[in-house]
């Protein structure tokens, strides 16, 4: 009887609270509504201000002795903590605005979250009549929320300009609601702009693309905000008359010109194209991992062909440095992991996996075809490779999140234990994901604690997943959409990839595209990558789209993705701003500059010495000319790798790979072993330079072609020179000279 003790509370209230009034702060009255419910009415106003967040009631110990379900996913348990835990304390339905609920949340009685509303409100005047109509429970109340819409979707502010954001909620019942003044409102990014309590929009910044959430119950949105960058009159005239070239020049080109409506909303001008050497540099690392010869540097330079940038493109795709480097992204997102586990047999599986990656990228394997063979993979490693990312991949939770951040771009994991706060999804759909490899079997291999090294993938007769609050079975199917209808001989993995990789799958296509979008330019689309909901919107809708688009229509060509990503005007651009697209940092106006990767960029450090890193196999060593992007896993123990950011590999995340600068990383680019060694090699670069019987100039030219793709500038060249002629010591004075462009962000980044 868990209202019993409620009902005997309010079979004693005085008839006359239906009809009472509650004095408003102003001397002002309204009457109580007949009706007010508890899971569409009050549980907003506990969301709207932060009481079920997990840094206040809703953290699993709660806060103070008072626990609300957290988000106000669980409704019942958030009536149970108001109106029947504490002996009821929390209201007084006799005299609403005597409740404890409200007092605190007023600031009438101290509260360790400070006051929330006013005594004037519609979340006091909710709550207090809830409390005077008796507090009816959540199940008291069949009318559910089933929609919500805002308005608008999509605006344009300019300076000065407001807008207020309307909300309006659809019932089962076939009501709607404008809950305009109950809806939360949060911005995904500050600085551009401001959004109020009630929903007010209002500029900041001086432009931008901004998103503002939109949150009532369970049910969330977002109004993409664009804000044009301040310009005059002649400024203007000016964008104008470019906008107009940069039109006709794209013609036909779906991506150039998605871009371009953009940067026209936005008022901003791209940045001018980048310069032969840069983008030799650039595209090379990015599609292959590898720096440009100075010999590839001057001639790509001399080619007077007008499409040397897309010769350069195809060539770069053809070469194995290209399988290799991608295979080792695949590789990280897969969780091809050889550490962490006490057995020492890892590296045979971690080999043919890394190896298979490699062959199906070489050979241009159609991307549904390369997801569709790893969820599907059965047997033993030695026969079907894909088998081994089963090792790493082992329990439903392990199954859920890695396909889903991995190939649908969907971070479900918060739906494990309860409604996704931010999106759509609930324990129901998590659990009936997981159902999909509940029949995913093992057997054989050699197990010395909790990971086999060579187990048979097979489907077993039987396997069931239970949702782990209602106990119900749950029957495979994919997110968002129907089970699948199965029969006891049907493996439910071959369903879900079918579903996964057909042409209309809203996450599949889109997910890939966006990925290697964020490869390029240093942030996709949606970002971050793998975090695609309803409240993270695209920051450019129709350039994905396209890029979609395009990519389905390829047969999920990879490389066709590539060459349309890299001859994109977008990808052609200097890092430079122009002015106004400083501040830009999703429109993709100009280029954005990053780190090469840890292996990247030890691979460069080798390559620009000319002596190969020598790599700890396990036992013995890996063959002398091994490349770091070669390497078949995380299990090769190089200290500058792990100061730079290499991932463990225990997510299926692109965010477990580390880029922001640390103390560490300058100490070792100071005191690495490996590059003094390089330095000092007498097979190595320095060595030779200081023997040749080349000028000073020449050298100097080598080196900087070398390690930075360009010739230096005339200051770079009287500098060097300078410092050459002070010194006795030649091989001293070019290691010097080496190792201070080696440390510089012009040889560390690609821009």
């Amino acid at each position: 009887m868990t209202y019993l003790r409620l009902h005997l509370v309010t079979l004693f209230l005085p008839l006359a609270i239906a009809a009472t009034f509650i004095p408003a702060v102003d001397g002002e009255e309204f009457p109580l509504p007949s009706t007010v419910s508890f899971t569409n009415d009050v549980m907003p106003v506990l969301t709207k201000y932060s009481c079920d967040y997990g840094g206040c009631h809703g953290k699993a110990t709660g806060q103070n002795g008072f626990r609300l379900s957290l988000f106000g996913t669980d409704a019942e348990e958030s009536y149970r903590a108001i109106v029947l835990n504490a002996k009821g304390r929390r209201v007084f339905p006799g005299s609403p605005e005597h409740s404890l609920v409200l007092k605190k949340a007023t600031g009438v009685t101290a509260h360790g979250g400070g006051k929330r509303f006013d005594v004037n409100s519609a979340a006091y005047r909710t709550l207090a009549r809830w409390i005077a109509d008796g507090m009816p429970g959540p199940d008291q109340n069949s009318v559910k929320l089933t929609g919500l819409e805002w308005f608008p979707k999509q605006i344009t502010l300019r300076p000065g300009q407001t807008q207020a954001i309307s909300v309006i909620a659809s019932y089962s019942n076939g009501t709607t609601r404008d809950v305009s003044e109950m809806t939360l409102y949060e911005l995904n990014e500050d600085g551009i702009v401001t959004v109020s309590p009630d929903g007010q929009i209002e500029i900041v910044g001086n432009g931008g693309l901004a998103a503002v959430i939109v949150k009532y119950g369970q049910l969330a949105g977002t109004v993409q905000v664009t804000v044009p960058y301040s310009t005059d009159s002649n400024q203007s005239l000016d964008l104008t008359r470019q906008y107009e070239a940069l039109t006709a020049a794209f013609q036909g080109n779906p991506l150039n010109l998605s871009l371009l409506k953009q940067w026209q909303q936005l008022q901003i001008l791209p940045s001018a194209v980048c310069d032969d050497e840069t983008f030799i540099r650039r595209a090379s690392l990015d599609i292959s991992g590898t720096l440009p010869t100075a010999e590839q540097v001057t001639r790509f330079v001399a080619n007077p062909a007008e499409d040397k940038r897309a010769q350069l493109i195809d060539r770069l795709l053809e070469t194995p440095e290209y399988a290799s480097y991608f295979s080792q992204k695949w590789a990280d997102i897969l969780q091809n992991r050889g550490k962490g586990y006490s057995t020492s047999r890892q590296r045979p599986g971690t080999a043919l996996f890394a190896n298979w990656i490699r062959d199906s990228l070489l050979h241009n394997k159609p991307y549904d075809q390369f997801v569709t063979e790893i969820l599907t993979a059965t047997g033993s490693q030695a026969n079907n490779p894909p088998t081994v990312w089963y090792r790493s991949v082992r329990t439903p939770a392990n199954y859920v999140e890695s396909v889903a951040q991995a190939f649908l771009g969907v971070r479900i994991q918060c739906a494990q234990c309860h409604h996704h706060p931010s999106d759509r999804w609930s324990q129901a759909d998590y659990f009936g994901f997981a159902a999909n490899f509940a029949r995913v079997g093992r057997k054989t291999g050699f197990a010395d604690a909790e990971v086999p090294t060579a187990e048979v993938i097979y489907l077993k007769d039987q396997g069931d997943v239970f949702h782990p609050r209602t106990g119900e079975l749950l029957k495979p199917k994919p997110l968002g959409d129907q089970e699948f209808d199965l029969t006891v001989f049907d493996d439910p993995r071959i369903a879900l990839a079918n579903w996964m990789t057909d042409s209309g799958n809203p996450y599949f296509a889109t997910t890939m595209a966006n990925r290697m979008w964020a490869h390029f330019f240093s942030r996709g689309i949606v970002h971050p990558v793998d975090d695609r909901r309803s409240t993270n919107p695209p920051s450019n809708p129709e350039l994905l789209t396209a890029l979609e688009n395009s990519f389905t229509d390829s047969g999920y060509d990879i490389k066709h993705l590539i060459r349309l990503i890299c001859n994109s005007y977008a990808y052609q651009l200097t890092s430079i701003p122009n002015g106004n697209n400083f501040s830009d940092h999703k429109s993709f106006a100009r280029f954005y500059p990053r780190r090469m990767s840890a292996e990247i960029l030890l691979d460069a450090v080798s390559q620009s010495l000319e002596v190969p890193t020598i790599f700890p196999g396990g036992p013995g060593k890996f063959p002398e000319g091994t490349r770091a992007i070669e390497l078949p896993d995380e299990n090769v123990e190089i200290a500058f790798l792990d100061v730079f950011g290499r991932p463990g590999r225990f997510k299926a995340c692109e965010c477990e790979r580390i880029d922001a600068p640390t103390l560490a990383q300058g100490l070792e680019l100071v005191n690495s072993q490996q590059i003094q060694d390089k330095l000092s090699s007498e097979n190595g670069l320095v060595h030779r330079l200081a023997g040749s019987s080349e000028t000073h100039p020449e050298n100097i030219e080598k080196i900087f072609l070398t390690l930075l793709g360009r010739s230096p500038v005339s200051a770079e060249l009287e500098i060097s020179m300078e410092y050459l002629k002070t010194t006795d010591d030649l091989a001293e004075a070019y290691r010097n000279l080496v190792w201070s462009l080696l440390a510089t962000n012009e040889f560390m980044f690609i821009r």
